[in-house]
């Protein structure tokens, strides 16, 4: 019964720890993709040709609580306002991905 119990939690913890783990420089290389597909003719080098103070900047994004993983793919999957939503367009998987681009790029001042 303990090697049961050490097994579960073993798996839990290694469950919890891949939860957490930083994205890879392949998730955000097909982020890339997905954004000059998807993303760039509204957006290009982070910006919004919309809606000018909307950008995809650090500043504005942690400005509008835009500055996280979740943050992005909610507003990527379901829309807003003049933004679209992506959740019938993209797999899961590619609106991570864009999510951690923009994020890294954000970081990197679009350049």
């Amino acid at each position: 019964m303990q090697k049961l119990l050490t097994l579960i939690l073993l798996v839990l913890l290694l469950l919890t720890t891949a939860l957490t783990l930083p994205v890879s420089a392949a998730d955000t290389a097909n982020g890339a993709e997905v954004f000059s597909v998807h993303c760039a003719g509204c957006h290009i080098n982070g910006g919004n040709i919309v809606r000018r103070g909307k950008n995809l900047k650090k500043k504005a994004l942690k400005k509008y609580g835009m500055d996280s993983i979740e943050a992005i793919t909610s507003i990527v999957s379901n829309g807003k306002n003049n933004m679209s939503a992506y959740k019938d367009r993209l797999t899961e998987q590619q609106i991570q991905d864009v999510a951690a681009y923009v994020l890294e790029q954000a970081d990197k001042d679009w350049r």
